[in-house]
C-alpha cells in the first residue's frame, strides 16, 4: 500500500501542475484544496525539493512551482523519493536490495521469484506513466 505521505505527495504534484505555467503555489492552497495537513504538506513538498521536481521561492509573490515539464516526472522517480523502494520485498528491489535474513537461497524462493514479478510488473507501469499522463 502506498503511504499517506505518497498519496499526498501525487495529489500536491498534480495540484501544482494543473495551475498556469509558471505559477507560484502556496502550501496553504494546496493543503485547503486537497484536505492534507499543512505541516505535514510542508515536509513532503521539502523532499520533492530537495530531489528535484520542484522549486520554491520566499516572500511575497512566493510559492512552490515545478521545475520540469509533468511529462518528464516519471512516477517511479517520484514514488522511489517519498516511499522508497518500489519492491515488496528487500530481496528483490532494484535500488535497494538487501537479503532476506531467513532466506538461505533466493534462487530456490518461490516467494523471491513471485515478487520478482509484481516487482516488475510494477515497475513498467511507474516508469511509463507521467505526472502529464495522471492529470484530470
Amino acid at each position: 500500500m502506498l503511504s499517506r505521505k505518497t498519496k499526498y505527495g501525487l495529489k500536491a504534484l498534480t495540484y501544482i501542475a494543473r495551475q498556469e505555467e509558471n505559477a507560484m503555489v502556496l502550501i496553504q492552497d494546496i493543503s485547503e484544496a486537497e484536505d492534507i495537513s499543512r505541516k505535514f504538506l510542508e515536509s513532503i513538498l521539502l523532499s520533492l525539493r530537495k530531489a528535484g521536481f520542484l522549486g520554491s521561492k520566499k516572500g511575497k509573490g512566493g510559492g512552490y512551482y515545478l521545475i520540469k515539464e509533468p511529462k518528464e516526472i516519471k512516477m517511479a522517480a517520484v514514488i522511489r523519493v517519498l516511499e522508497g523502494p518500489i519492491a515488496m520485498l528487500p530481496c528483490v528491489s532494484l535500488n535497494f536490495y538487501e537479503k532476506c535474513d531467513d532466506c538461505p537461497d533466493e534462487g530456490k524462493c518461490t516467494v523471491h521469484g513471485l515478487m520478482e514479478e509484481v516487482r516488475d510488473g510494477t515497475l513498467h507501469v511507474l516508469e511509463n506513466k507521467t505526472l502529464a499522463d495522471i492529470l484530470l
